[in-house]
C-alpha cells in the first residue's frame, strides 16, 4: 500500500482525524498535521501500539490478546419542532462499546468454576461420609453393649436356674431317702406283728365312710347319685396295687426313657423307586423334612410321589443317614429255575461283519450265502442287522451284517456286544473312514478280535498297503507287521480270497475255544424286532445257550409269550434252536426292544409275573425321572422362544426307529429343536394321524405305509405324512425344514466412503460437512459411521445429502456433495464418512 496522508489513513479506518493523531502521538510517531503522510512502518508500529494498548492479557503461546474492546460513536441530526411552529435541529451522538473475549478465556472461566463447584461437592460427600460412619460406629457400639448386656443377663439366669435346679434336686434326694426309712420301719413293723398275731381268721371290715364328708356327699365333695356310700363300695372293685421297685442308693427316681442327646444315624435300605413318605418312615422323620430338603435340591414332589434311587441315596445322606442300595430283582433270579452245571459242547462262531458305509460289507456276505441280498436293500445301504446261519465247506458260521450309516451306533453296537469275531470290511481303494473308527472302537468296548478284510482289491486304484498305514494308527497292526490282527485281501464281485478269509474266522474261532450246552432251558439276544400283520411281534433271536424249543414260555425285556413258530433266516420253520443260531420267533405279547435278553422260562405264570414286575418298575423309574426333572422357568421361556419341529416316527422294525430317533434328535439346536412326539412299529394308523394332527406333528414313515382309513384320516386332517426308504433322506430333509425356521444372519457391506474436505457452519442447516465421494456410493437411507483416524467416533444417519443447492438421494464416486450428519456436531476436516448396508443372509444347519 503507497503512503497516504493522516487523513485519508482516518478515512480508511473511519474514525476521526483528531483521534488518529492522538493515537499517533501516543505510539512515538511524529506527524506535523493531517496533510502529512505516513509510511507503511510507521502504520505496523501503530498497529502494534494498538495491540498492547487493547488487549492487556496476552494468550499463553502466540501473544494474541484475549479480551479487544471496540468502540463506535455516530453523529445524527434530529428535527425537532417546536411549540411556536418552528422546526430545530439537534446533533445526536450514539457511542456504542463492544467487547470481545477470547473463548480459551471463557473455557478457562468456566473450568475454573466448575472445579470450584467439584471441591465444594466433594467437601460435601466427605462431610457426608464421615457423619455416616460417625453414625454406624455409634449404631454397631450400642449393639455390642446390648449383646454384651444381653449375654450377661442369660449367663446370670443359666447361673440361677442351676442352682435352683440343684437345690430342688437335694431336697428331692432328701424327701426320697425320707419316705424310704418311713417304708423300711413300717415293713419291719408290719413284719412284727404279723410274727405275734394269733392264726385266726380276720373278720371283714367295712370302711367307715370319711367324717367330715356331710350327708349325702362323698369323700371328694361330689353327691352320690342312686347309691348310698356304705352299698356302693361293696361292689367297688379293689384296685390291684403293684409293688414299685425301690430305688437305687443315691438315684433320683428318674423313668427309664430319656432324651437322645446325639442325633441317631440310620441304615436306609432303598430301592429303584420309593416314595416320599416310605422314605421319611425309613429314616424316622416327618415326611415335611424330607420334602423341604427335595426342595433345597430343586425338586418339587408331593408325600405319595415316588422319586428314583439316585435322589432318595442324596436325601438320605444330607439328613446323616447312610444309604444301602436293595436289589429288588429276586423275583427274577428263579426264572430259569435251578440250572444245573450241564456240559458244554462246542458251538459255531457268531461273526460280525462291520465298516463303513459302501465298502462291500453285505456284497462279502452275499457272495458267501451264494445270494443277492445287497441289490434288495433300499439305496444299495443295510437299514437293520440281517443274521444268518451260513453252512460254507469249511464250518458252520453264524453271520450278523450290520449298517454302516452313521445313524445305527446303536445297531452296530448291539452287533459288537453279541459276537464273537468282528470282521472289519475296508475297501481297499477309500481306506479308513469314520464308521470304520467307530467299529473299531465297539470291537474294543467288547473286548472281541478283530478280523481285516481288505475289500475292492479288484479295483485298478486298489492300494492295500494304505489300509494297513491307517488302520495301524488305531493299533490295528496285521501279522507280516509283527501284530495280532489277520488282514484277507478279498473281492466280493469275483470271490478272490473268500476262502482265506473263513479259514481266518475258523482259526480264531478254534483260538477262543468257544463252547456252550446245548441241554437246558435257552437264553439269547433279541437282534431285531418288529410287527407284521397277520403275524404279530416278529423278534430275530440270537441262542448264546441252550436249546429253544416249540411252545417254551420266553421273556424279552419287559414282553412275555410262548414260542409259536419259529423261522430261520429263509423263511423255512424250525423246531428246535441250538446255540449260535439266528431265528424269527412270534408268539410274544409285543415287540421287545432290541438288546433285550431273551430267557426260556420253566413255566408261563413264572414269564407272566416277572413280565408284569418289569413293566411296573419301568413305570416306577420312568415316572420317578419325570418328577425329578427340574426344569426353571427361563428354561421354558426359552422353549417356548425356540423353533419346534414336531415329528411322529412309524417304522418297520425297531433298529430303524431307533435310529432315526437318535439321529433326528442330534439335530436340535438352542434355536430349532426336535421334538420326537412318538414313535412306534408297523404301518401308519387313524390314531397315529389324529396324535399328529393334535401335535401339529410330522409323520414320517420309513419303510412303512398308511392303511385306508389313515389315508382318508390325512384328507381330512390336513396331516403331513413322508414316506422314506434311505435314512439319511428322512435326515436331510428335517434338517432343511429346521434350516427354514432359523432366524436369517445380519451382515454389515460397505457400499461408499467420502472424504471431509471442509466444514460449513449455518444456523439453519447446523454443521454441513462438504466432503469427496472416494469409493463406491453414498445413499440418504443407508446408515453411516464417523471415522477419524481410522477409529469410528461415531454411528448414526444421513439428515440430509445434497448436491450444490439441490438434495440428492445418492452421490457416486468422484463427486462432491454436502453431507448433515444427524445428530452429530463436531464433524472435522479429514474425517471419512463411511455408508454402510445390512444384509440378510439365509442360515443352514452345519
Amino acid at each position: 500500500m503507497a503512503e497516504v496522508t493522516v487523513s485519508q489513513f482516518a478515512e480508511v479506518l473511519k474514525v476521526p482525524v483528531d483521534r488518529l493523531l492522538v493515537q499517533l502521538d501516543q505510539a512515538g510517531i511524529k506527524v506535523t498535521g493531517p496533510d502529512a503522510r505516513i509510511s507503511d512502518d510507521a502504520k505496523l508500529e501503530l498497529l502494534t501500539h494498538l495491540r498492547r494498548a487493547h488487549g492487556s492479557e496476552e494468550a499463553a503461546g502466540d501473544g494474541a490478546p484475549r479480551k479487544i474492546t471496540l468502540k463506535r460513536k455516530t453523529q445524527s441530526e434530529l428535527k425537532v419542532s417546536a411549540n411556536q411552529g418552528r422546526a430545530r435541529t439537534v446533533n445526536v451522538e450514539v457511542r456504542r462499546t463492544r467487547n470481545y473475549i477470547k473463548r480459551d478465556v471463557l473455557e478457562e472461566q468456566a473450568r475454573v468454576q466448575q472445579d470450584e463447584i467439584d471441591s465444594r461437592k466433594r467437601e460435601a460427600e466427605e462431610a457426608a461420609r464421615a457423619a455416616t460412619e460417625k453414625v454406624e460406629a455409634e449404631r454397631r457400639e450400642r449393639e455390642r453393649l446390648e449383646a454384651e448386656n444381653r449375654r450377661r443377663v442369660e449367663e446370670e439366669e443359666t447361673r440361677r436356674r442351676a442352682q435352683e435346679d440343684a437345690r430342688r434336686q437335694a431336697e428331692q434326694r432328701t424327701r426320697d431317702d425320707e419316705a424310704r426309712r418311713t417304708r423300711e420301719r413300717e415293713e419291719h413293723e408290719r413284719r412284727a406283728g404279723d410274727r405275734e398275731r394269733p392264726e385266726v381268721a380276720p373278720a371283714p371290715v367295712r370302711p367307715a365312710p370319711a367324717a367330715a364328708a356331710p350327708d349325702g356327699a362323698t369323700r371328694y365333695g361330689r353327691q352320690e347319685l342312686h347309691v348310698a356310700g356304705d352299698v356302693s363300695s361293696r361292689y367297688k372293685k379293689k384296685k390291684r396295687t403293684r409293688a414299685r421297685p425301690l430305688p437305687a442308693a443315691g438315684g433320683e427316681g428318674r423313668h427309664g426313657f430319656e432324651m437322645p442327646t446325639a442325633p441317631v444315624k440310620r441304615d436306609v435300605a432303598i430301592g429303584e423307586t420309593v416314595t416320599v413318605a416310605e422314605l421319611a418312615q425309613k429314616m424316622a422323620v416327618k415326611a415335611n423334612e424330607v420334602i423341604k430338603v427335595l426342595m433345597n435340591m430343586g425338586v418339587m414332589v408331593t408325600i405319595n410321589q415316588p422319586i428314583d434311587q439316585d435322589t432318595a441315596v442324596l436325601v438320605a445322606e444330607e439328613m446323616g443317614h447312610t444309604a444301602k442300595l436293595v436289589k429288588e430283582n429276586q423275583i427274577e433270579e428263579g426264572l430259569q429255575g435251578e440250572q444245573s452245571a450241564e456240559e458244554t459242547e462246542p458251538r459255531p462262531p457268531v461273526v460280525t461283519v462291520m465298516g463303513h458305509v459302501d465298502h462291500g460289507k453285505t456284497s462279502l456276505l452275499d457272495y458267501i450265502r451264494r445270494t443277492k441280498v445287497a441289490a434288495g436293500e433300499a439305496g444299495g445301504i443295510t437299514q437293520h442287522i440281517g443274521a444268518y446261519h451260513v453252512e460254507t465247506d469249511k464250518g458252520v458260521i453264524t453271520f450278523l451284517d450290520t449298517p454302516g450309516h452313521a445313524a445305527f451306533t446303536a445297531m452296530r453296537a448291539r452287533g459288537a456286544r453279541a459276537t464273537d469275531v468282528v470282521v472289519l470290511v475296508v475297501a481297499a481303494d477309500d481306506g479308513v473312514m469314520p464308521q470304520t473308527i467307530e467299529a473299531i472302537q465297539h470291537a474294543r468296548a467288547a473286548n472281541v478280535p478283530i478280523v481285516v478284510a481288505v475289500n475292492k482289491i479288484d479295483k485298478g486304484d486298489a492300494d492295500p498297503e494304505r489300509v494297513r498305514t491307517e488302520l495301524s494308527k488305531y493299533e490295528v497292526i496285521s501279522e507280516e507287521w509283527g501284530g495280532q490282527n489277520i488282514f484277507v485281501p478279498v473281492s466280493a464281485r469275483t470271490g478272490q480270497g473268500v476262502d482265506q478269509l473263513l479259514d481266518a474266522i475258523l482259526l480264531q474261532a478254534e483260538v477262543l475255544e468257544l463252547r456252550a450246552p446245548r441241554t437246558g432251558l435257552a437264553s439269547g439276544i433279541v437282534i431285531e424286532s418288529s410287527v407284521e400283520k397277520g403275524r404279530g411281534a416278529v423278534a430275530t433271536v440270537l441262542v448264546k445257550r441252550g436249546t429253544l424249543k416249540m411252545g417254551d414260555p420266553i421273556i424279552a425285556g419287559t414282553e412275555f409269550g410262548r414260542v409259536r413258530a419259529m423261522f430261520d433266516e429263509n423263511g423255512k420253520p424250525v423246531q428246535e434252536a441250538l446255540p449260535s443260531m439266528p431265528v424269527v420267533v412270534l408268539g410274544l405279547a409285543a415287540a421287545p426292544n432290541a438288546g433285550d435278553e431273551l430267557l426260556a422260562a420253566e413255566s408261563e405264570r413264572k414269564a407272566r409275573e416277572v413280565a408284569l414286575y418289569r413293566q411296573g418298575k419301568f413305570r416306577d423309574v420312568k415316572l420317578a425321572r419325570q418328577a425329578t426333572r427340574a426344569e426353571d422357568v427361563f428354561s421354558q421361556m426359552g422353549e417356548a422362544k425356540a423353533g419346534v419341529v414336531a415329528v411322529l416316527i412309524k417304522a418297520d422294525v425297531q433298529g430303524s426307529s431307533e435310529a432315526l430317533r437318535e439321529a433326528l434328535t442330534k439335530l436340535s439346536t438352542d434355536e430349532v429343536q426336535v421334538k420326537i412326539i412318538a414313535s412306534g412299529l408297523g404301518g401308519i394308523t387313524v390314531s397315529d394321524v389324529q396324535l399328529a394332527a393334535a401335535s401339529r406333528a410330522l409323520i414320517i414313515g420309513f419303510n412303512v405305509r398308511a392303511d385306508a382309513g389313515a389315508r382318508d384320516a390325512v384328507k381330512e386332517t390336513g396331516v403331513e405324512v413322508r414316506y422314506y426308504s434311505i435314512i439319511y433322506e428322512a435326515i436331510d430333509d428335517v434338517k432343511q425344514m429346521m434350516s427354514g425356521m432359523l432366524q436369517p444372519e445380519i451382515k454389515e457391506q460397505i457400499v461408499g466412503i467420502a472424504q471431509v474436505r471442509e466444514v460449513f457452519r449455518s444456523s439453519k442447516f447446523g454443521v454441513v460437512a462438504g466432503c469427496l465421494v472416494t469409493e463406491g456410493f453414498v445413499r440418504r437411507n443407508n446408515p453411516i459411521r464417523v471415522l477419524r483416524d481410522n477409529v469410528v467416533i461415531f454411528e448414526g444417519a444421513l439428515e440430509s445429502l445434497k448436491r450444490f443447492k439441490d438434495d440428492a438421494g445418492e452421490v457416486r464416486a468422484g463427486t462432491e456433495c454436502g453431507v448433515g450428519v444427524k445428530n452429530y456436531q463436531d464433524v472435522r476436516v479429514g474425517d471419512q464418512i463411511e455408508c454402510f448396508a445390512r444384509v440378510e443372509v439365509a442360515r443352514t444347519l452345519q
